[in-house]
């Protein structure tokens, strides 16, 4: 079950307007990436744009989480998409690691200003290089080493960055240290390549929400309709997804418990958070 961390009384509307995110393209999010927001995980990367002091319209992408200050009052942080990855802090071997989208162990520094050892990798949308914990995916290797009878050799794989293969039912299954899923941990259908190509949450083209539209492109880049500006294709998806969309939402089901720990989201070393 998840526990929200944030209440929408309390979200700072004003200050993603500040950045093109309206309230209203924040409410027409799909349900699952709510979800996450609230509980305190990154957004999606999504479009953002700002005015600068010579009135020149930047654009950008970017995610964004909340978080609570001292005084009790929720703050927004941004994850820009950057041209690459800082990564001076690493030996060239965990450099090679982390290019290649492997996850790694290495020292960094925690929010409380100690050093500690965390799995590391860089977030493929943003270049925003990651790090948790490394006692929380500890704890989902050992409940995925239970779950699937894995040997101390397959888990040191993981631990060492590599995703694992194997067959269920005659169909090979990959899974991997992944940062940016829930439990730090992704499975996937099909081998290792399959399973890079989907570590992005995949959209539907097209969301409907209540003001507007999230469109997807083919290169996984979300952009927001306002439903004043629908062309006539988009007229005619919502049509065609209204029915479809009210069926899938009537048969969803409640998930039960799990001894899987929820990863918190994860801390971004290339920025510096106050």
């Amino acid at each position: 079950m998840k526990c929200n961390q944030f209440e929408e009384g309390e979200i700072p509307y004003e200050t993603l307007e500040k950045f093109g995110l309206t309230h209203e393209m924040i409410e027409d999010l799909p349900m699952h990436v709510l979800e996450d927001i609230w509980s305190g995980r990154q957004s999606p990367v999504l479009p953002i744009h700002v005015t600068n002091d010579e009135g020149e319209l930047i654009k950008s992408r970017t995610r964004f989480s909340f978080v609570r200050m001292e005084d009790g009052k929720v703050d927004v942080m941004f994850y820009p998409v950057l041209k690459y990855a800082p990564l001076e802090q690493f030996d060239d071997n965990q450099q090679q690691l982390l290019k290649d989208g492997k996850a790694v162990v290495a020292d960094v520094m925690s929010p409380q200003g100690t050093m500690i050892k965390a799995f590391v990798q860089i977030d493929p949308e943003t270049n925003q290089v990651m790090n948790v914990p490394t006692p929380v995916i500890g704890r989902n290797l050992q409940v995925l080493s239970e779950e699937l009878g894995l040997g101390s050799a397959e888990i040191k794989t993981m631990q060492n960055g590599q995703p694992l293969t194997f067959v269920i039912d005659d169909e090979p299954v990959t899974v991997g240290i992944d940062l940016n899923s829930t439990t730090g941990i992704r499975f996937a259908q099909g081998d290792e390549q399959q399973w890079k190509e989907r570590g992005k949450r995949d959209w539907d083209k097209f969301t409907f929400g209540c003001y507007g539209c999230w469109v997807t492109d083919d290169e996984g880049n979300h952009d927001y309709v306002l439903e004043d500006e629908y062309s006539e294709e988009l007229w005619n998806e919502q049509k065609k997804s209204a029915q479809r969309n009210a069926s899938l939402r009537s048969s969803r089901g409640t998930a039960g418990a799990s001894s899987w720990v929820t990863v918190p989201s994860p801390a971004a070393i290339s920025v510096v958070q106050a």
